[in-house]
């Protein structure tokens, strides 16, 4: 029975050694926690740069299978598609709301992206509903609203919402800004 208080006197409160050393089994699974960290990070890493470097592009390719639509890109990196389709708008010109008597005046020509050649059509029997959406939107902007990168594409979001609305259930893809001039 002494002997068992000596074993006893040899451990710590925390199950240490008194020479601060912790039981075999402690060390060994922060070992195993620190080398499932190592090779989950060298997996995501290596997996991040093979993507970003474009050596899993055949891979890509491979799963979304021959239906995915060809694209390339053109100049600026921006991507082009093979079925760009554009309509261009009669200018836009807008009071905007000041808030005093001094008036401001907004000038915007806009081409909407489609999907195909027959939309055109479509778009072009609803084009009162376009302006008018436009209209409505934009006599209420401010001069603020249109200040810099977000306020334009705030503008361009809120235009392609009105439009889609407009012509639904055909599909604007984009309004694309040609000319704004605010005076």
């Amino acid at each position: 029975m002494a002997e068992d208080d000596d074993v006893d006197d040899e451990l710590d409160e925390d199950g240490e050694d008194e020479d601060g050393e912790g039981s075999p089994a402690k060390g060994g699974k922060k070992k195993l926690l620190i080398l499932i960290g190592v090779a989950l990070l060298i997996v995501v890493g290596g997996s991040a740069a093979a993507y970003f470097t474009g050596l899993m592009q055949p891979l890509i390719d491979m799963i979304a299978g021959p239906g995915a639509p060809e694209e390339e890109q053109g100049e600026g990196g921006a991507i082009l598609s093979e079925n760009a389709v554009f309509y261009e708008l009669d200018d836009i010109l807008v009071n905007l709301n000041t808030g005093s008597r001094k008036s401001t005046l907004l000038k915007i020509r806009v081409s909407l992206e489609l999907e195909s050649e027959e939309d055109k059509i479509k778009v072009e029997k609803l084009m009162p509903r376009i302006v008018d959406n436009f209209q409505v939107y934009l006599r209420e902007l401010r001069i603020e609203d249109l200040k810099g990168s977000a306020g334009m594409y705030r503008l361009r979001e809120e235009l392609l919402t009105r439009v889609s609305a407009a012509v639904a259930p055909t599909r604007v893809k984009d309004v694309l800004f040609k000319e704004m001039l605010v005076q």
